[in-house]
């Protein structure tokens, strides 16, 4: 309670004790800094405002989010700097837009081998085809992407090339960044805004309204992963199948983590001993020696390789520096400009420590072994549960990949350590990655269609559960496939639970080979075209999650049939009804 002799009217004191009492502890302290913050800009009464830097477009192309994130940085940065920056999705802009724009910093990623991100293929494509004049704008391209794919950051190096082209002035060069991105990023924004900003430029330090943290507070996140307990790890696949599903639930008590229905969750994967051991061998080395990581300092050998580096992802970038490590004539000839082929054909199905055995025969130094590896990055699995039906878990849905190539045994790296190593009670380190791209109809009433084989249904889990956990009335329709109906229908007593209570509206199955010819989703899709298109008339959202390279192709062609027939209208016509489902987030894929 307020002092009486606090400066304020008896009304004042009781309007302010009903307000600070309803506030807790960190509430209370952001507000005592508001007031300082406030007091202290007032006292401050500077002779003159900032001198403005002019309008800023940071415009951003993502799949998993990174692009946004790091756009979002980059807005505030300028607005510190005095530039009127706002962000732009490329899904939310047209490139003739890009005519009224001066100054101009693009942050866009490569999805897979070379692609577009899902929500900027149509800006991309209609940028790289159309004619514009843009000799008015000044601008710099930051491209992130992955060293492990040939198309090494593409798309970016499309971008830039094209604004070039379109007469626009580069202010500084572009940036290509691995997964390691944070100072390759800082950098390039660094001299991107001194390029673009006014030699004369005095900025006036804002006050910081941000809220406090208490010391003792630790923030959770993508920079520092959550240890989550794993609180239970089953196999989904009954016996007799040849897959391995498990379904993981993780624990995010005490984490401040949040997530919504189509977020994606980072998990920090660990390298598994006989990966970790086969590599020492092949570069003949104990273990115990003794290395520098970068950012976290010196670490045994073996320990750094089983948690710090990707030590099984084969590229041209790993071999460039094994050769040079190695000093290897018969590497330095298969890196040729002549020889894409011939590496190409190399690194398929191999690893690094392939890569060691063939060309350094003689062994690595520990400095060397280290020098050729990137950082382990994270991977990104799709949430398959609801935060309403779970709260405080999170729940993922994983295929463990396993197979032989080249006379040894591969293991995806995250995959296995999830299905071998994350037993129940171990911590796993792990933060939450928002899909701003993959939601939910905000409409609760608002049909949705969707479309999940194998590990793709996993978001659909979480979209019927939150559904039911809100007690929405909209219709729900999933189409489910995988290979068998006795060992592979995942979460089946669920879906069934769901049919039952009108959770679920509709399930439609195809179970590849439980019959001489092979069904899969799309052929379900086919027989269904009258009422997905009716469904769609009736303002239907449609969901796919899966393989991009053929499950979601095949679905994307069976849905413009669906339209085309049932809509008795051209191919052509069919296809630009599916356009606007997509710019209008009717139609929205969670592909990989």
């Amino acid at each position: 309670m307020l002092p009486e002799h606090a400066p304020l009217t008896p009304d004042q004191r009781k309007s302010l004790d009903a307000i600070l009492s309803a506030l807790d502890p960190i509430q209370k302290s952001w507000l005592s800094g508001y007031l300082a913050a406030s007091g202290s800009q007032a006292a401050a009464k500077p002779s003159a405002g900032p001198v403005k830097a002019g309008k800023l477009i940071v415009l951003y192309g993502t799949e998993s989010g990174n692009s946004e994130e790091l756009a979002a940085r980059a807005v505030k940065e300028a607005k510190k700097r005095g530039f009127q920056a706002v962000m732009k999705n490329m899904s939310e802009i047209s490139p003739a837009d890009l005519v009224k724009t001066s100054q101009l910093l693009v942050v866009v990623s490569t999805w897979g081998d070379g692609d577009p991100p899902e929500s900027a293929a149509g800006f991309y494509q209609e940028f790289m085809q159309g004619e514009y004049s843009l000799s008015s704008v000044r601008f710099s391209v930051c491209a992130l992407g992955d060293t492990s794919y040939e198309k090494f950051c593409q798309i970016g190096k499309d971008v830039d090339a094209r604004l070039e082209k379109c007469g626009a002035a580069r202010v500084a060069p572009r940036q290509d960044c691995d997964v390691d991105y944070e100072a390759d990023f800082s950098t390039w924004l660094d001299a991107s805004l001194k390029a673009l900003a006014p030699t004369e430029v005095s900025i006036a330090a804002p006050a910081d309204f941000s809220e406090p943290v208490p010391a003792s507070t630790v923030e959770y996140g993508k920079k520092n992963p959550f240890p989550a307990e794993v609180l239970d790890n089953l196999l989904l696949n009954g016996e007799g199948t040849s897959k391995e599903t498990i379904h993981i639930e993780f624990s995010l008590e005490g984490s401040g983590l949040h997530y919504e229905p189509g977020d994606a969750l980072g998990v920090i994967p660990i390298n598994a001993p006989d990966v970790v051991q086969a590599v020492l061998d092949a570069a003949k080395l104990t273990g115990e020696e003794e290395v520098d990581v970068k950012n976290v300092g010196k670490k045994r050998l073996a320990d750094a390789l089983r948690e710090d580096y990707d030590i099984t992802g084969l590229s041209r970038a790993v071999l460039t520096k094994l050769a040079a490590a190695s000093e290897s004539a018969t590497l330095t000839a298969l890196l040729a400009d002549d020889a894409k082929e011939q590496l190409k054909e190399y690194n398929y199905g191999r690893e690094i420590v392939d890569a060691i055995t063939d060309f350094a025969p003689n062994g690595l130094s520990a400095e060397s072994l280290t020098g050729i590896f990137r950082k382990l990055p994270a991977r990104l699995y799709s949430i398959a549960s609801s935060p309403l039906a779970h709260p405080d878990e999170v729940h993922l849905t994983v295929a463990a990949v396993r197979y032989d190539t080249h006379g040894r045994s591969r293991k995806g790296v995250c995959s296995t350590y999830l299905a071998d190593l994350a037993k129940t009670g171990e911590s796993v380190s792990l933060f939450v990655q928002p899909n701003k791209n993959f939601r939910l109809p905000a409409d609760t009433t608002t049909p949705v269609i969707m479309v999940g084989p194998g590990t793709g249904v996993a978001p659909f889990r979480s979209f019927v559960e939150h559904r039911a956990a809100m007690g929405a009335e909209g219709k729900t329709w999933l189409f489910f496939g995988d290979q068998h109906y006795l060992y592979d229908f995942l979460y089946q007593l669920e879906w069934q639970d769901y049919l039952k209570s009108g959770a679920l509206s509709r399930l439609d199955l195809a179970f590849s080979r439980d019959q001489p010819e092979k069904i899969y989703v799309q052929d379900r899709m086919i027989e269904q075209a009258a009422e997905i298109y009716q469904w769609l008339e009736q303002g239907a959202h449609f969901y796919v999650c899966g393989d991009a390279q053929r499950m979601a192709h095949d679905v994307h062609e069976a849905l413009i049939s669906v339209v085309e027939f049932q809509g008795g209208v051209s191919r052509e016509e069919a296809e630009a009804y599916v356009e606007n489902l997509k710019k209008t987030k009717r139609y929205q894929r969670d592909v990989y």
